[in-house]
């Protein structure tokens, strides 16, 4: 099967990040974290596997401790380029110039037009985004797009403070609000649409709270990754999904990581 072509080349890569730790990771130059990231896409993209072929690594018990590895690396690098990312906008003078500068810009744009495809959305629509970060490119674009307003949750006071100065350097404050918290700010907010980022956690609890405020006719979409792509971050399960219905998906292409899943809360 042509996916065990990688396994070396993801246990080789594992070896080498683990000598990285989150502290590492702050003090590393961004040449490097992006390497390292590139070399992980290149199999993660790979398109001669098939997604049902890749079963084969993602769920082999010597893979495990390897993509233990890659999927922490992952998330940590994601977090210190995103930080950066955020950083440079407030220092830049031209803010938008500066987004669509940056590495894997291409790819969120089509993201979030692959997504218009699963919701309609309309001007003035309020999208809730579940962990958006420093920098939610997903809210911006889609105001920048569609007119769509936002409202960012986001667990972490440190980043979410920093969210707030940069939706202020992009003239966004009236468009997007930040809120410090969890998913069960749902209980008391207004939206139209609910979406899950790809790295929002714990998905378990996520999900459970979904399932208890938000009303049945709401569209949500929610983040995941398939096939190769999911060596990159676990893949949201079955079991949280429970009470849920799919509505549709699509598919990643190109270099876009993200499967995008639009669900609905099961009337009872």
């Amino acid at each position: 099967m042509s996916c065990y072509k990688h396994w070396e080349n993801i246990s080789a890569i594992a070896d080498a990040l683990n000598e990285f730790d989150c502290a590492d990771l702050q003090k590393e130059s961004l040449e490097v974290i992006i390497a390292l990231l590139d070399a992980i896409d290149a199999i993660a993209h790979d398109s001669t596997i098939e997604f049902d072929e890749a079963r084969h690594i993602l769920y082999d018990e010597k893979m495990h401790e390897a993509l233990k590895i890659i999927r922490k690396f992952y998330v940590a690098a994601g977090a210190r380029l995103e930080t950066q990312n955020a950083r440079d906008i407030l220092a830049a003078e031209d803010p938008w110039a500066k987004i669509e500068s940056f590495h894997h810009c291409d790819r969120h744009v089509i993201l979030v037009r692959n997504e218009a495809q699963l919701v309609p959305f309309s001007a003035g629509d309020w999208m809730v985004l579940i962990g958006g970060g420093s920098v939610p490119l997903t809210s911006i674009l889609l105001n920048k797009f569609s007119d769509v307003r936002g409202i960012c949750i986001e667990k972490e006071s440190e980043i979410a403070k920093l969210c707030a100065l940069v939706l202020n350097k992009l003239d966004l404050s009236s468009e997007i609000e930040v809120v410090c918290s969890n998913e069960t700010a749902l209980s008391h907010l207004l939206y139209d649409v609910v979406m899950v980022a790809a790295v929002a956690e714990p998905k378990k609890r996520i999900f459970k709270n979904l399932r208890r405020f938000v009303p049945p006719e709401t569209k949500i979409l929610y983040r995941t990754y398939s096939g190769m792509r999911a060596i990159l971050y676990a893949p949201v399960i079955e079991e949280d999904l429970v009470g849920f219905q799919e509505l549709g998906r699509v598919l990643p292409t190109g270099k876009v990581n993200n499967t995008s899943v639009l669900i609905s809360k099961v009337r009872t």
